[in-house]
């Protein structure tokens, strides 16, 4: 296992008439989870929030901006980011499912693009957001992975090819992501050692993140933590909706059940 290096952090400066935000992550939206994508839909409508931070896997999976054709489940999402930003910010990062979300699909739906990661001014305090992949170190093969898939030129081959050809690799890729999960196979956390050199290099005690699908806060020591956002499936038994709800008085979890 290598350890990165401490990577750039952009920086985000709350405006100051914000005074509530949210944070979401692996909502993993498809076409066949109506009914997680109507949960978001009608989240996306309601939240108090000035700001809606999407930290990655909005989308189970994202195979370029042309796939967004009037009538298709990406066209009925644009159309949900779109009328959510009408209301407040929408800022959306990467994941290592939707990474080739770019500019085409975001930029008429007035939703920003987040860096990963960006520490955000907030209350006073620096706040680290990140997806959380990056620093899944002990995943070796998917480190690899990431490195090639994150380049240019394997980008703008992908996207070359044909969209059907496409979305076939994506629905390979989609499999055998679910046979892994089937099998019970254990996923790699982040790693504790190079997380609380990212929260020092970014002068922030907290960072905030998805990807795992464990929801909790992890005390790192000295005054620092890593909090986890929930994924999101509206057909589990109990239902798994949750927001990350940050204001004057903290983090919260708000359950939207």
């Amino acid at each position: 296992m290598t350890t990165p290096t401490v990577p750039r952090f952009a920086e985000l400066a709350a405006p100051a008439d914000w005074r509530t935000v949210d944070f979401i992550s692996d909502l993993h939206l498809q076409a066949a989870d109506a009914a997680t994508f109507d949960a978001w839909r009608r989240y996306m409508g309601a939240t108090p929030a000035d700001a809606v931070f999407i930290l990655g896997d909005l989308f189970e999976v994202w195979v370029g901006d042309d796939a967004a054709l009037p009538g298709s489940f990406e066209a009925q999402c644009a159309d949900v980011l779109r009328a959510g930003a009408a209301q407040r910010a929408v800022l959306f990062m990467h994941g290592n499912r939707d990474f080739l979300v770019g500019p085409a699909f975001l930029r008429p739906c007035a939703t920003a693009l987040l860096d990963d990661p960006t520490v955000l001014t907030f209350g006073g305090r620096r706040w680290l957001l990140t997806h959380g992949d990056a620093l899944c170190l002990a995943d070796t093969d998917y480190m690899a992975f990431r490195r090639q898939v994150r380049g240019a030129a394997w980008q703008q081959d992908f996207l070359d090819r044909p969209l059907a050809e496409r979305q076939a690799v994506a629905r390979g890729l989609r499999d055998a992501s679910e046979q892994r999960k089937r099998s019970g196979a254990e996923y790699a956390d982040l790693d504790a050692d190079a997380t609380r050199a990212w929260l020092d290099a970014a002068r922030a005690p907290v960072m905030v993140h998805g990807h795992t699908h464990q929801p909790a806060v992890h005390d790192l020591g000295h005054g620092r933590s890593r909090v986890v956002l929930s994924d999101w499936d509206a057909g589990a038994t109990p239902q798994r909706l949750e927001v990350l709800r940050l204001d004057a008085g903290g983090l919260q979890r708000i359950p939207l059940h």
